[in-house]
């Protein structure tokens, strides 16, 4: 019997022996450019031009009235006197001005995006006859500015039945002027908030709405649970513009707190302060007032940054 050479295993050591050696791959260090170099200086002179007006504030409110009066004036103060900031609360009643500044434009904050949302969503995932219509509606009431409201809107208020002392058809009382409602109440719908939701809630997977309505969700818990979620970055988008426009608005306060001087807000306030001593004495506590009330505006920015980075990517982006 002839014997068949049995053939040997494969070695696992001659493809290994074989192989030539992999240098590990060393991160290359990045080369500095011209270019970015030209970028960092572009970046560094935008950001001087933002923060030095707000340095100039705080040098200002810091400032003596005589170092105010110095020929040539000193830009940075000797002495700050940092008692300005409470001066400003011990002579005017700038503690009311933005307590009522809180509770206005919170309110509209909250009203213009729980309105916003819910008209949009229903423009965007709910078909409807005249929806079109309603949506061109929306586009075109953004031409017209709200000075051209602002009279009407008075008598509105004013005439508003069984509510300030008027009877049911609106006379013997002042309605709802001098109350919060009339701060609150025009602002209440934005139609530059509703279309911009809209543009969002589009990007949404009808697939996800349509498996929660499977399961039984109606559409209030859809919008809750699902909806928002994704549409949050430009929710708080739009609460920031909000509460940013909102916190400064002068015209509409000014007309109906002429006969309430108890809620003025504190734009208003350092709109009367000065225009009645606008002096070179009074110059340091006014930039201190402003200092003040432009703090809270900063902190909500600085709080919902964030959101309106990641509201550039769109719903689309934050689905998968």
């Amino acid at each position: 019997m002839v014997m068949q050479p049995v053939a040997s295993a494969p070695s696992l050591a001659a493809p290994l022996a074989d192989a030539s050696p992999v240098a590990p791959s060393v991160p290359r260090r990045r080369r500095s450019s011209p270019w970015r170099w030209a970028g960092f200086a572009v970046l560094f002179v935008g950001a001087a031009i933002m923060v030095v007006p707000f340095l100039d504030l705080l040098l200002g409110a810091l400032r003596t009235p005589a170092e105010r009066l110095m020929r040539p004036p000193g830009y940075w103060p000797a002495t700050p006197v940092w008692q300005n900031f409470a001066d400003v609360f011990a002579r005017y009643p700038l503690a009311l001005w933005i307590f009522n500044s809180v509770v206005v434009t919170v309110a509209i904050t909250v009203l213009q995006v729980a309105t916003s949302v819910t008209a949009g969503y229903a423009l965007a995932k709910f078909r409807f006859r005249g929806r079109d219509l309603l949506l061109r509606f929306v586009i075109v009431a953004q031409l017209f500015p709200f000075f051209l409201f602002l009279i009407p809107l008075v008598f509105i208020l004013r005439y508003w039945p069984l509510l300030g002392g008027n009877d049911l058809f609106g006379h013997g009382g002042t309605g709802l002027l001098g109350t919060y409602a009339a701060l609150i109440l025009p602002f209440s719908v934005s139609w530059y908030g509703v279309f911009l939701m809209r543009q969002f809630l589009v990007g949404v997977p009808d697939d996800l709405i349509e498996a929660a309505r499977m399961d039984g969700a109606g559409e209030l818990r859809i919008l809750w649970s699902i909806v928002l979620p994704i549409v949050r970055p430009a929710a708080a988008t739009l609460a920031l513009f909000v509460f940013v426009y909102h916190w400064n608005e002068v015209a509409w306060t000014l007309t109906v707190t002429q006969s309430a001087p108890d809620l003025q807000t504190a734009p208003i306030g350092i709109y009367m302060v000065r225009g009645a001593f606008d002096t070179e004495a009074q110059q340091s506590l006014q930039q201190a007032m402003i200092l003040v009330t432009i703090a809270p505006v900063i902190a909500v920015f600085l709080a919902l940054q964030r959101f309106y980075v990641s509201a550039v990517a769109g719903p689309s982006r934050r689905v998968g």
